[in-house]
């Protein structure tokens, strides 16, 4: 295929806006089905279910995200093949691959977390320190949550794709779709067929179940267009020997292993990082656990809006990179970064004057309540703290850095194990609350500013090595 002139990037404000805005409101509605599943537990008699779910949450996340390298190897890879279409030197059948590739290893990695689902959840369950009861609760919600573990994975890989292109409205409309139906069967489960926390985890299993088909309708109808644009029939119908065997080649498979073993290490050292957090919560008793599981929804909520921009940064410096313009990329990475942080600023202003109101829509549990009220000031400047590290983390995936990105989150986890142990040692016993906020705001500040410093300093073999 014969190289063509690129025509110039967009990177004007109003571009960069219209791929962030419908992932942040697509995004919203996921830690929204969070909340009203915190919601509808903090209604529930006992602080312990409300425990348990947070205990289930964390270890989910500890499960789950831990293969969410799905997501941003899928990105990634997706940016740059775009930015190779816009130079003549691909066409759709490698995003195609890409998908297909993607989809493969997330059904793999689904079948083995089932083979050893007994002896994660146990162990799991054990290292996070759950008190009985609540430990409890958390085994009820995961054992059916467990169901849905294919269509999560796969979630992920779609998602990716889609974000990497810069189709966020697809990528929207699963996502709004997962939760509006998660939201309705959680609500109908729960106070019409009283299934409890198994009603819960239910309506999220299905929820995805449904999303999963979705997209799969929404990446055959974007590779058709895209089949047109560029004059090239994809063979994604096609099961032939040959054909899989050029999709599923073992350099291909190992290329793409390579880049998910980086983030895959980088994923799994920062959710140890929020697990140990959450152990440390849940060792101060059922009280405590709950409150944080509250006022961790704001990190949570504030967390997806402030994606919205960070799958922009990944988009358009993934396409700036596989251009081999530093120029371009420089201009992406500054406009995405003042809009990175005007949208944490305004959350913070926001979550300043809901928060009460969050509070009591999250639980009637006044003790929680009470405690809760306590550190307000604290949760309301999570999306400020936290802002940086989402925002670099969109612009290495952006380049497929994954040895940088695995950098960072050794580095990260070197200083914050031993850091926070010491902290907690000392002062926990005392100050057992400022000390697991500290261990968080200490998290967010100090993967900011490492992602920072080698990101700048190796921006040039970044850019030009791809």
């Amino acid at each position: 295929m014969s190289h063509i002139k690129p025509a110039p990037m967009d990177l004007s404000y109003r571009h960069i806006i219209a791929i962030a805005a419908p992932v942040l409101i697509a995004n919203l509605a996921m830690p929204l089905q969070g909340a009203i599943d915190v919601g509808v537990v903090g209604h529930f008699p006992k602080s312990a279910h409300l425990a348990g779910l947070g205990i289930a949450s964390q270890l989910w996340l500890l499960i789950l995200v831990s293969f969410n390298f799905l997501q941003y190897a899928s990105s990634g890879l997706a940016a740059q093949a775009l930015g190779r279409q816009a130079t003549g030197v691909s066409d759709a059948t490698e995003l195609s691959d890409i998908l297909s590739r993607s989809l493969g290893l997330a059904v793999i990695l689904a079948m083995l977390l089932w083979l050893f689902k007994p002896f994660i959840l146990k162990l799991g369950l054990q290292l996070l320190g759950a008190q009985p009861e609540s430990s409890q609760a958390a085994y009820t919600y995961l054992s059916v949550r467990y169901y849905g573990i294919i269509f999560e994975l796969m979630n992920y890989a779609f998602i990716g794709w889609f974000a990497g292109q810069g189709k966020t409205n697809q990528m929207m409309m699963v996502q709004l779709l997962i939760s509006i139906i998660n939201i309705i069967l959680t609500l109908t489960f729960v106070y019409v067929f009283d299934l409890g926390l198994k009603g819960v985890a239910l309506g999220t299993v299905i929820g995805y179940a449904v999303g999963c088909i979705t997209a799969i309708v929404l990446a055959k109808k974007v590779l058709h267009t895209d089949s047109a644009k560029y004059g090239v029939k994809t063979q994604t119908s096609s099961f032939s020997k040959q054909r899989l065997a050029e999709i599923f080649a073992l350099d291909k498979m190992l290329s793409l292993f390579s880049l998910n073993k980086d983030i895959f290490i980088r994923t799994i050292l920062l959710t140890l990082s929020f697990a140990w957090i959450t152990r440390l919560s849940a060792q101060q008793g059922d009280l405590e656990m709950a409150t944080n599981a509250v006022l961790l929804q704001v990190l949570s909520i504030s967390a997806f809006a402030l994606d919205g921009v960070a799958v922009a940064a990944e988009s358009l410096s993934g396409q700036a990179a596989a251009r081999q313009s530093r120029q371009q990329f420089i201009t992406a990475v500054k406009r995405t970064g003042i809009i990175t942080f005007v949208l944490a600023l305004s959350l913070t202003v926001i979550w300043a004057f809901i928060l009460p109101s969050f509070l009591s829509v999250m639980t009637d549990l006044a003790a929680v309540t009470e405690l809760a009220l306590e550190y307000r000031y604290i949760a309301t400047l999570l999306p400020l703290v936290g802002a940086g590290a989402y925002w670099l983390d969109g612009i290495m995936f952006g380049l497929t850095a994954g040895a940088k990105i695995r950098q960072v989150a050794i580095i990260v986890s070197v200083i914050f194990f031993p850091l926070t142990y010491i902290v907690y040692e000392l002062y926990g016993h005392e100050y057992a609350m400022p000390v697991v906020w500290f261990a968080v705001y200490w998290l967010l500040l100090s993967r900011f500013a490492i992602a920072g410093v080698i990101l700048w300093r190796n921006q040039q073999s970044l850019i030009y090595n791809k």
